[in-house]
């Protein structure tokens, strides 16, 4: 199997547990009854009490990937009437900021640098605003902002508040009561640690409040909330991962629930950052969360130059940057089955790279 023998530490996919593994290795059921009805039930009620969600809140679960879960966001709850504040901090800011191009709704970028929006207030552009659209952790930079600032600025305007969640979920903290959040989108290969090809969208009542009709049949929302009285998704779901996000909810719950988890995500990248200090790399980012490390040498050397020669000779898989940051940025994933142990293998390789005996 392609890189079956890597170590993966790359921010999705992720490393998976063998228990989750072993879940995906069986035969695909058949679905349209009330054993995987009860799946789906089981998977939102955890789902809505990881986030904390507000009473009457609900989850839609579809088959495709993390930017799907973004565009049919704007496409259901947002219209030519509306008018958008988009945070841009990077790749996938601008992903969003083109996805309410595409689909021409009025918005602002806003972009940002150096800060974690703790004051949004003051640099947030003026206008007339009724939403608010941020990525929690900005992937590309490694960036995470402050959730309750901008929960209190979307409050404080009335502003419908949309949170990309899909890199921050299970190892960083999100309550979208605390924070005031009317929507969160999730995956399933990042924190959640599954295979790709399932995202959740958490609509809390505010949002719900929202939708609208829409001109598509499978990213229709009121088709999914329907059909979700039932336990069920207007069309084929992705089965077998479902049945992986159930196992994956009972796991995490079992080993302590998500402030266990998130603790656990902590630690390994404290470990890691205090591991690799003798050598010359820096962090890229002051904000960075519990997910994710992102790196820039300090010799001259080029980022993408460390990741061919962690892949080629090591066998290790970290994540490189494109365009203007190629050869100055390279990401490493605390997300999934990681341990101390396993983080050595990249600890251990990083010091073979640069020569450095490892204290």
């Amino acid at each position: 199997m392609i890189y079956e023998d890597y170590a993966i530490f790359t921010p999705g996919p992720v490393k998976m547990s063998d228990e989750i593994l072993q879940v995906g290795a069986q035969q695909t059921p058949y679905f349209r009854n009330q054993q995987f009805s009860d799946i789906t039930f089981s998977c939102e009620k955890d789902l809505l009490e990881m986030v904390n969600a507000p009473e009457g809140s609900k989850v839609i679960f579809l088959t495709a990937s993390g930017t799907a879960g973004l565009e049919a966001t704007v496409m259901n709850l947002l219209n030519q009437e509306d008018n958008a504040l988009v945070v841009n901090g990077g790749g996938f800011g601008a992903r969003f900021v083109n996805i309410c191009a595409t689909h021409g709704i009025p918005h602002s970028n806003f972009k940002v640098k150096n800060t974690d929006l703790s004051d949004i207030e003051t640099l947030a552009p003026k206008g007339n605003f009724n939403s608010l659209i941020v990525n929690a952790h900005e992937t590309s930079v490694g960036h995470l902002y402050d959730l309750d600032a901008m929960g209190d600025y979307a409050l404080k305007n009335d502003m419908l508040y949309i949170v990309d969640a899909i890199s921050m979920l299970v190892t960083d903290p999100l309550d979208m009561q605390k924070s005031n959040i009317d929507l969160v989108i999730a995956s399933s290969q990042k924190g959640l640690a599954l295979p790709p090809g399932l995202t959740m969208v958490i609509l809390a009542p505010k949002a719900l409040e929202k939708l609208h009709d829409i001109n598509s049949l499978y990213f229709n929302f009121k088709d999914y909330l329907k059909n979700g009285e039932r336990g069920q998704t207007p069309y084929t779901p992705a089965v077998t991962i479902m049945l992986q996000l159930k196992a994956r909810l009972d796991q995490i719950n079992r080993r302590g629930g998500i402030e266990q988890s998130i603790a656990k995500a902590k630690e390994v990248a404290r470990y890691f950052r205090n591991s690799i200090k003798a050598l010359p790399l820096k962090e890229y980012t002051a904000y960075m969360p519990n997910a994710m490390t992102t790196l820039s040498p300090t010799d001259g050397k080029s980022a993408m130059d460390i990741v061919n020669a962690l892949e080629s000779d090591y066998k290790v898989m970290v994540c490189p940057n494109g365009g203007a940051e190629r050869d100055i940025v390279f990401r490493v994933s605390h997300m999934g089955e990681m341990t101390k142990h396993y983080t050595d293998i990249l600890i251990n390789a990083l010091h073979d790279y640069y020569g450095v005996a490892r204290n």
